[in-house]
């Protein structure tokens, strides 16, 4: 995780959550001020809003809910419910643990990444991260999901774009 302010938020400023599907970050923004960047996983599938595609859907979304507030690290969930368990590191399972970032999709055609469980959480697969290695979720590092969990609240917006590194700069 890499914060790159150092002084308090910007009043009055928006905060967004901004997925770059190209070089695997996320970026929290207030206005345009990246606030924190962090190295993500999305899915070895690629991008795309079919039920069963285990792709990650692009476009714009809300965050409707949180999930796991004071869960430890690594608590495993199942079906957005805290299972009480806590996974090892690595593992060939793609768990969804420490914290849920529940996404409703805003425009047509990712309207249903809701009832797809697509999702920002923690990984047991933190060696994966900053490579497509997920069955559609946006995956963070444990410790950066219990960061970014803390920076965002319901209503925040989120964008997933499919942008290129060399595109990046034009953010």
């Amino acid at each position: 995780m890499r914060i790159k302010t150092t002084g308090t938020e910007r009043e009055n400023a928006v905060r967004r959550v901004l997925v770059n599907v190209g070089d695997q970050t996320l970026r929290v923004m207030d206005g345009d001020v990246i606030f924190a960047e962090f190295s993500v996983s999305t899915s070895q599938f690629g991008l795309g809003f079919e039920e069963g595609s285990f792709q990650t859907p692009t476009g714009r979304f809300v965050i409707s809910e949180k999930i796991g507030d004071g869960a430890p690290a690594g608590t495993i969930f199942r079906a957005r419910q805290n299972t009480g368990e806590i996974a090892p590191p690595g593992g060939t399972e793609d768990h969804v643990l420490t914290r849920i970032l529940i996404l409703d999709g805003l425009d047509p055609q990712n309207r249903n990444t809701r009832s797809r469980y697509i999702y920002i959480h923690g990984t047991n697969q933190e060696d994966l991260i900053g490579v497509p290695a997920s069955h559609g979720c946006v995956r963070l590092r444990n410790a950066d999901m219990i960061a970014l969990h803390d920076m965002v609240t319901p209503g925040t917006p989120v964008e997933i774009i499919p942008v290129s590194n060399d595109q990046k700069s034009d953010l």
